[in-house]
């Protein structure tokens, strides 16, 4: 009787009330792996982005990269937590902080994809303008406006949204397990419209990019990677993919995790630490070719 109450304690010890249970080994390992790698190369990109943008006039192109940087950069703060509570197992500093850093990937998700979508609509709609008439001169007091607006709405929605929507955590030595809370038809809803919304943008943007790409090079013929308009617009096309492989997947998992939250919170975790390769960016930048933030 004391065996089978001893093994029952065993079984349960990393069980939070709310059926939470810690990540299993495989997930942290993977876990690991792709946070230190963003880290790393995410700094890396960041540092040389600023550098080159430091030679260049303020565009609106420019501005969306700007923002980018800074988004990377308020992620990459909170990574190093990340970093060890996958490798100790344990989370130490409060359900607060715990609560900051989870809202703050998302944070870097839904701004990156925004930014994303300006960068290429702005592209897009440029290269129709130059077909058909000159540029319109730019202003950026608009577009800095702009900017602004998003931040504070992202900023202020988002941690909201954890803070009150999260309620206090059940296990004070395990964080990022708020998939529980995901309860009510109307929160369902919300992800399931957030998610296709995503999964459709993305698509179209990456499909028309590409169809740009099959026209630029029809009309330039053998000398089309030596012309400025297609390296834009080839830089264009690696956001586009970003899209595609970093946030595309974890949205289609969404859709089925919502449904399943208890069984794969971890799993969820996993493509949810994918949108941060979305901090290898900036590394698209430094190739060759003849304009970096046009």
């Amino acid at each position: 009787m004391a065996s089978q109450q001893g093994n029952y304690t065993s079984a349960n010890a990393t069980t939070t009330p709310s059926g939470s249970k810690a990540d299993p080994e495989w997930s942290r390992l993977v876990l690991l792996c792709i946070y230190t790698a963003v880290l790393l190369s995410g700094t890396l990109g960041m540092v040389l982005m600023v550098r080159l943008l430091r030679s260049h006039t303020l565009s609106l192109t420019a501005l969306a990269v700007l923002n980018l940087v800074f988004g990377h950069f308020l992620f990459l703060l909170t990574v190093p937590f990340r970093l060890h509570y996958y490798a100790t197992g344990h989370w130490h500093l409060g359900p607060g902080w715990c609560k900051a850093v989870s809202s703050m990937v998302h944070i870097h998700l839904y701004m990156s994809f925004i930014f994303y979508v300006v960068i290429l609509v702005t592209r897009l709609l440029a290269f129709r303008r130059q077909r058909s008439a000159p540029p319109p001169e730019v202003h950026c007091m608009p577009a800095l406006l702009g900017s602004l607006a998003v931040w504070v709405i992202v900023g202020v929605t988002v941690p909201c949204a954890v803070h009150y929507g999260y309620g206090d955590k059940d296990n004070s030595e395990m964080c990022f397990k708020f998939g529980y809370r995901i309860k009510g038809t109307a929160v369902s809803v919300l992800n399931y419209v957030g998610s296709v919304a995503s999964i459709v943008v993305a698509a179209a943007l990456a499909g028309l990019q590409a169809h740009v790409l099959r026209l630029l090079r029809r009309e330039h013929g053998q000398g089309w990677r030596g012309q400025q308009v297609v390296w834009a617009q080839l830089r264009s096309l690696c956001f586009a993919g970003i899209m595609v492989v970093c946030f595309v997947p974890y949205h289609m998992f969404r859709l089925y995790y919502i449904a399943h939250v208890q069984e794969y919170q971890h799993v969820n975790e996993v493509f949810l630490s994918v949108t941060a390769l979305s901090c290898l960016d900036m590394l698209t930048f430094v190739g060759k070719g003849p304009c970096v933030c046009c």
